[in-house]
């Protein structure tokens, strides 16, 4: 167990989380007296993966749609439809989240793409700005658990589970979690009078809105489409909504230039990067933590001191919780997955269910300080501090929490879609 309390130790010190594995790991490897060799070969097999090229595919999926004037068109529908609501760009923006989350699979993404074309404008119509960053960072959380999902991904490499059935059973979580946001910012927008369109869109402007975003809003009905009828892959799916972006943006709405392109390709790159660099890592520790009997040792520890599956469930929401706050969700994933695993599978949880459990989890970290990826993203459109969302954010995440709870102890949310489509 001593591997695991050096891991947090230099993780603590402020040590990046990819050579804070690396160096633990090859720490261990030196006492156990392995040959050095063992680094380069585990690294290796780690991130050589058919599965894990979906993760580039999906990155730049986004960028292209973003920078191609998909994300526009998908946010002047959503207005259109429903922005003459109290609190009515507020839940546009949870909305186009919701549809932006169904292509790339990213959080940060969602919360940039989403956030950047949405805050200005509901600060300009009298919005909060210590409103508008937490709700739109707590909307992009919804990015990893509506399919496609990265984390997900990660998940079902490492536990060897179908991508596809956590793909589809990601989809009425995400849609809860949106449900919530947008019933939360009603109630918010009819106390602070946060009046959405002067009158509901006629209906001809909305279907004209509504044919020119349908080639948009069709991108993620092919992907989740065709997972779901096992016409492709969640791989495969990734190759096709990346070329589907490029021949919208560039040839349809003619948005897309090749400076643009160039940009998304180079983004793709630096955040694939960082995401393999650390699934490498993750997977020599892993390794390490294996060898060593570490799972093993965590699975007789929880055994013994919880006997019931609903006690073990709320201790691990709470141990992820807590690590979701100050480690990030891919880094999370391949940390816990091996070390809860064996445990999960001796009191007969449901792998795919306790993926969307592991997911919902650390992406609720993605927007809970102290690290907050996305409360970082959604403040620096409106030059705000962290300290300056709290207020607003903490009922957010009380929403988020209960929907956690929904998922956590009624499996069915999850496993629904799965068992239908198998």
């Amino acid at each position: 167990m001593m591997i695991i309390l050096a891991l947090f130790v230099v993780f603590l010190i402020g040590v990046p989380i990819a050579f804070s594995l690396g160096l633990v790991s090859l720490g261990q490897i030196m006492i156990d007296g392995f040959p050095p060799l063992v680094v380069v070969q585990r690294m290796f097999t780690g991130a050589d993966s058919i599965a894990l090229t979906a993760i580039p595919l999906f990155i730049l999926s986004g960028g292209l749609m973003y920078r191609g004037g998909m994300s526009k068109r998908i946010v002047n529908f959503a207005d259109l439809l429903i922005g003459h609501f109290p609190s009515g760009l507020a839940m546009v923006s949870i909305l186009a989240c919701m549809f932006f989350a169904a292509i790339t699979g990213s959080a940060i993404a969602a919360t940039a793409a989403i956030g950047g074309i949405m805050i200005p404008l509901m600060v300009e119509k009298g919005y909060d700005k210590e409103y508008c960053a937490p709700l739109l960072a707590c909307g992009g959380s919804i990015g990893p658990i509506i399919p496609p999902s990265i984390p997900l991904l990660i998940y079902g490499v490492m536990a060897n589970v179908s991508v596809a059935k956590l793909f589809i059973g990601g989809f009425l979580p995400g849609l809860l979690m949106g449900v919530g946001l947008m019933v939360y910012s009603f109630i918010v927008g009819k106390k602070r009078h946060y009046i959405g369109r002067d009158k509901r869109a006629p209906f001809r402007e909305v279907l004209k809105a509504g044919k020119d975003a349908l080639l948009a809003l069709l991108m993620p009905v092919i992907i989740i489409g065709g997972i779901m009828s096992g016409a492709f892959t969640p791989t495969e799916s990734g190759t096709i909504a990346v070329f589907y972006a490029l021949i919208v943006g560039m040839f349809v709405y003619r948005e897309l230039s090749m400076k643009d392109l160039w940009t998304a390709m180079v983004d793709c790159a630096k955040s694939t990067g960082q995401v393999l660099v650390v699934v490498a890592f993750a997977s020599l520790f892993t390794w390490v933590i294996t060898v060593n009997n570490i799972p093993q040792q965590v699975s007789s520890f929880l055994g013994y001191t919880i006997s019931t599956k609903f006690m073990l469930l709320l201790v691990i929401n709470i141990i992820l919780l807590i690590a979701g706050t100050f480690i990030d969700t891919t880094s999370a994933v391949v940390i816990f997955t091996p070390l809860f695993l064996p445990l999960v599978q001796s009191f007969g949880i449901d792998l795919i269910h306790f993926g969307l459990v592991m997911a919902v989890n650390l992406t609720i970290g993605m927007c809970t300080p102290p690290l907050g990826v996305c409360l970082f993203v959604s403040g620096s459109i409106v030059k705000i501090s962290l300290k300056d969302q709290f207020r607003d954010l903490l009922p957010m995440l009380g929403v988020l929490i209960l929907v956690l709870l929904m998922v956590t102890y009624i499996p069915d949310i999850v496993l629904l879609l799965p068992n239908l489509f198998s």
